[in-house]
């Protein structure tokens, strides 16, 4: 697959009313595991990974806008995916969401 087309992937996820306020879950996008979380009814998609020691955000506490990596304590802004508590430090990369038709969808930015 060319790098062009795996930069235009776009994953549905299923519809929105399956996805509650808090819900997490994670989609293959490109090859990537991508967390995907209902927020304060919004969706934000990131890297299911967290910057400091490669370990899962999947089921990280979300709090003010952040999640909070279970292994260090690492967190990160879902809106802007920057790192906002030690240990960690670089940004986790995101991903855009869309809603369609009562579908949500991931894709890369």
């Amino acid at each position: 697959m060319s790098e062009r087309a795996v930069m235009s992937e776009r994953v549905q996820v299923g519809p929105v009313s399956d996805f509650p306020e808090g819900w997490q879950g994670t989609v293959e996008v490109g090859g990537v595991s991508v967390l995907v979380v209902n927020y304060q009814g919004q969706f934000y998609a990131l890297r299911n990974n967290c910057t400091h020691k490669d370990y899962p955000l999947l089921g990280g506490d979300m709090q003010d806008g952040k999640i909070t990596c279970e292994k260090h304590g690492g967190k990160f802004e879902l809106a802007t995916g920057k790192a906002r508590a030690l240990p960690a430090v670089k940004p986790v990369k995101l991903y855009r969401t869309e809603v369609e038709d009562g579908q949500l969808f991931v894709m890369p930015l």
